[in-house]
């Protein structure tokens, strides 16, 4: 009984802490900081770099809202196709030629050396192309997200105004379907809970994350910091450059999009699954020690309240009901604010914990791939843990 007790007020100070404690990361109205515009004719110039493999199927959607940008200085935007095999690079073309707008830039760069991720070759590819227009700022974007037509313009005059060397939105990802709901709301509800926006955009501070999908980087940065060779390995390429723009000393700012939205559907469980735990394991640095903390955590402040809730009510332990009951309660309402933002229904909340025991099934899953030698694999490609990659850089050709 004594365990039950204390199982339950350890959850339930777990989630007073996180409640408080943890930069508010469940808020959800960290949003593109005070901006102003830029003066008429002063607006920088930028290069809008797209690593794409294989994205036929989304790029309708997304590709013409970068081409349609009503951006008031110079853009243009260079799509890389890194070896698709279902016509991607073909459909841009035509998608360029149909809708007109900003420059298109079609090429690819071959098959990515040892050593490197293929989108991370891709996007090096794509800076490089973009670097001969001499750009002030890079945005760099993927494939499947859709802008709003003053997605750029917004970002420029926010990373002009506070004077940011990255500025990085988390798209609005797709939640429709059954599975969608139940499962991508809790994704950016725990990748806040790892990195609270607010501690990022502080100076000063030692947490930094980006979202992959929408980057706006000042091209100096980037070349300050040597990006993209120095994180050229990263499975989880987002989080690592921003580190590397925040370990160069670059201000960098994190929040939920308005503008930015993913158009790529997961609708059934085992697509929801594979977009986890092919880089689940990554996260933990594919540390057997990291990945079994990581279980008990999961378990302790997401399982915990409701076992504890049922069986002190079935053993009759007041005190244990009362903390569980207690815990299950705040984290309902920590994810509240998430839900409203994906426009999911509320009762999704009190699920949270079935939810995290998914996530806790994907990041085993994850763990048990990697050691199959299938771990990381993405789009036909598996990379090794990044301690088994050559160190050595490609020669410049």
């Amino acid at each position: 009984m004594s365990a039950l007790v204390g199982t339950a007020v350890g959850s339930l100070a777990a989630w007073l802490w996180l409640l408080l404690g943890q930069g508010f990361f469940w808020r959800t109205d960290v949003r593109l900081p005070p901006r102003a515009d830029p003066a008429p004719g002063d607006w920088p110039p930028v290069c809008v770099v797209v690593p794409a493999r294989d994205e036929a199927a989304v790029l309708g959607a997304s590709l013409p809202s970068l081409l349609g940008q009503d951006y008031p200085g110079r853009a243009e935007v260079f799509l890389v196709d890194d070896g698709s095999s279902d016509g991607t690079g073909e459909l841009a073309r035509e998608l360029a030629r149909r809708h007109g707008g900003l420059p298109l830039t079609v090429d690819t760069p071959g098959e990515p050396p040892a050593g490197w991720t293929g989108k991370l070759w891709a996007v090096r590819h794509g800076i490089a192309l973009a670097r001969a227009r001499r750009p002030e700022y890079l945005l760099l974007t993927d494939a499947d997200i859709a802008h709003a037509p003053d997605s750029l313009r917004t970002l420029v005059a926010a990373a002009r105004t506070g004077d940011f060397d990255a500025v990085s939105q988390m798209a609005r990802l797709r939640a429709e379907s059954r599975w969608e709901r139940l499962v991508v709301p809790a994704f950016v509800y725990f990748f806040a809970q790892l990195y609270p926006f607010r501690r990022i955009g502080r100076r000063g501070t030692r947490t930094a994350a980006a979202a992959g999908g929408c980057v706006l980087l000042r091209s100096e940065t980037a070349e300050r910091a040597r990006i993209p060779e120095a994180i050229r390995h990263a499975v989880i390429d987002d989080v690592a450059l921003a580190r590397a723009v925040k370990d160069g000393g670059g201000h960098i700012w994190l929040g939920l999009a308005e503008r930015a939205d993913s158009v790529r559907p997961c609708p059934r469980l085992r697509d929801l699954w594979r977009m986890v735990s092919r880089s689940a394991y990554a996260q933990l640095r594919h540390h057997p020690l990291l990945l079994a903390g990581t279980v008990a955590g999961l378990a302790l402040v997401y399982l915990a309240p409701p076992v504890t809730l049922v069986a002190g009510l079935a053993a009759g332990s007041g005190p244990a009901a009362l903390a569980g009951g207690t815990a299950w309660l705040v984290m309902a309402a920590t994810y509240v604010p998430m839900l409203r933002y994906y426009r999911c229904p509320l009762w999704l909340a009190p699920l949270l914990p079935f939810t995290a025991f998914l996530y806790l099934l994907m990041t085993v899953d994850s763990a048990v791939q990697h050691h199959r030698g299938r771990g990381a694999a993405w789009k036909g490609r598996t990379y090794a843990r990044p301690g088994t990659a050559p160190d050595a850089l490609p020669e410049e050709g």
